[in-house]
């Protein structure tokens, strides 16, 4: 496995230790449609949560947040709506953003995560 794969595959475990944390229920990891991918799919109170997660290490120039392009967010959208349409959710969709920043030092503790709330919206995906 490429170490990119490594780094995002790890970057999303810390992503979802982080939002069990916050009170988080992880409802699905690596959820597939024929359209896109969802990285985490959480719910907490009325949100039904799409997360994309970008995993960088520290010392990189681009903030991770910058790689999820118009065309990754209609991605995400569109199989956000495949899992709203084969559930019967009846929470509120919000699409964020992971950041994870991986430290060189291997603990855990030592990685940076952030979470940017209400990232990107359905409005005009399509």
């Amino acid at each position: 496995m490429k170490k990119s794969n490594e780094n995002g595959r790890k970057g999303e475990l810390i992503a979802a230790k982080f939002l069990i944390q916050k009170g988080y229920n992880i409802e699905a990891m690596n959820y597939r449609s024929r359209n896109g991918e969802v990285d985490i799919i959480a719910s907490k109170d009325e949100y039904i949560v799409f997360v994309e997660v970008k995993t960088r290490s520290e010392n990189m120039l681009a903030l991770p947040y910058e790689a999820v392009t118009k065309s990754k967010q209609r991605k995400v959208l569109m199989a956000a709506n495949r899992y709203l349409s084969a559930t019967e959710c009846e929470k509120q969709p919000r699409y964020d953003i992971i950041e994870v920043y991986l430290s060189d030092d291997t603990s855990e503790k030592k990685h940076k995560v952030r979470q940017i709330e209400s990232a990107f919206e359905l409005e005009g995906y399509m």
